[in-house]
């Protein structure tokens, strides 16, 4: 039986219960129904009550293109997240932001005058002595940092567990890497995100397998868990977010050496129930897209290559005219079929007015008048399915 999330009067988190009890609550004025960020459905109380609270662990399996987050109990298992992770899309943009640079930057030089006399900016520090966390790392781990906020102010979060990853480096930085010069940009991500999550609750570091027998992996195994390894892009509970329930049940059971007075080995220690649970999908707007171009842009106003007449058609932006924003979720009718997706953008000309609604892949659904959408919810930056 599902679980829902409640909190205090105040906004405090307090344990889950069970949904006949919070739809009584709802139904005669002891709590009100309201929607989460990621998609969750929780109450919160109208009336003061008590705060007895039992552990709940966070469990968050990071990646480069998806991540498992999983939210347990030690009699339940409350909710399974499949992240979809903006990195692909925020590495495209930077190299194309660093091309459409490089080309104005060769404009600009007038290379008949002097080197030193060129309109050029002239070097002010060494980048390369640095270890600055990539964009498209620094986007992912920031998704997971807003997914796991957003638990905690519904859940009472005790612990946070972090699978880390052991990066190898190159073989033509090893030697840099044994002289404490070199270092990798995923395990600079993965130790920015733990130094984050502490901030939210304790954070325990777990990797995906260990000599210890606490590894995800063998927890998975220990747990009865199964995996799909083979088509890992499928958003589904048993490709990342099992992995994520595993980290969190970490919390509850260890793998420890014991030592009798005829025996001796190891043996694990703990108890943990596995119970179906809610599954959601969440994502940034236009991160899961797909094909040549997809998303949706802030700041560029103009494509990069004029048409015919040599002018620049706009391209980008977030407001629309009819009220609307990029990445709001809405609801819209056509041809007495109601659809509920994202506004993903418009087009406004002397004939047609429509506003483009997505799914949470940013695949267009249809375009629709404006009088037949229907605003539910401004845009809070994430996508859930």
């Amino acid at each position: 039986m599902n679980r829902v999330p409640v909190v205090s009067q105040e906004g405090k988190p307090l344990m889950p219960t069970k949904s006949s009890r919070a739809r009584w609550w709802v139904n005669n004025g002891k709590a009100i129904g309201k929607w989460s960020d990621v998609g969750v459905y929780y109450v919160q109380l109208t009336l003061p009550s008590g705060e007895e609270l039992q552990p709940i662990a966070v469990g968050v399996d990071p990646g480069k293109s998806y991540s498992g987050v999983g939210v347990q109990s030690t009699k339940y298992t409350l909710l399974q997240l499949h992240l979809i992770l903006p990195f692909g899309r925020v590495k495209k943009r930077m190299k194309s932001r660093a091309i459409l640079r490089r080309s104005r930057r060769g404009r600009r030089v007038n290379r008949d005058v002097p080197f030193k006399q060129r309109n050029h900016r002239q070097c002010r520090f060494d980048n390369r002595k640095q270890c600055k966390l990539p964009p498209s790392i620094k986007a992912s781990r920031q998704l997971e940092l807003r997914v796991v906020t957003e638990l905690a102010a519904i859940f009472p979060v005790t612990a946070i567990g972090y699978e880390q990853i052991k990066a190898d480096i190159d073989q033509t930085k090893r030697k840099r890497a044994k002289s404490g010069k070199g270092f990798s940009p995923v395990m600079t991500g993965q130790n920015w995100a733990i130094s984050q999550m502490e901030k939210i609750a304790p954070v325990y570091v777990r990797h995906g397998w260990h000599k210890d027998g606490n590894g995800t992996s063998q927890i998975r195994t220990q747990l009865g868990l199964e995996k799909d390894k083979v088509n890992k892009s499928a958003a589904k509970p048993n490709t990342h977010a099992v992995d994520g329930v595993a980290l969190a049940c970490g919390y509850f059971i260890k793998y420890t050496r014991f030592t009798g007075s005829q025996s001796h080995g190891y043996v694990w220690q703990g108890s943990v129930n596995i119970t179906p649970s809610p599954f959601r999908i969440v994502t940034r707007p236009g991160a899961a897209g797909r094909g040549k171009e997809y998303g949706f842009f802030r700041r560029q106003l103009h494509f990069e290559v004029p048409d015919k007449s040599g002018t620049r058609k706009r391209k980008g932006g977030t407001i629309t005219p009819f009220g609307f924003t990029v990445g709001d979720l809405v609801k819209a009718e056509k041809a007495a079929k109601v659809y509920i997706g994202y506004v993903g953008g418009f087009t406004k000309t002397q004939k047609t007015k429509n506003v483009s609604v997505c799914d949470y892949t940013w695949k267009r659904i249809g375009q629709f008048a404006p009088s037949k959408v229907e605003l539910i919810r401004k845009s809070n930056g994430l996508c859930v399915a």
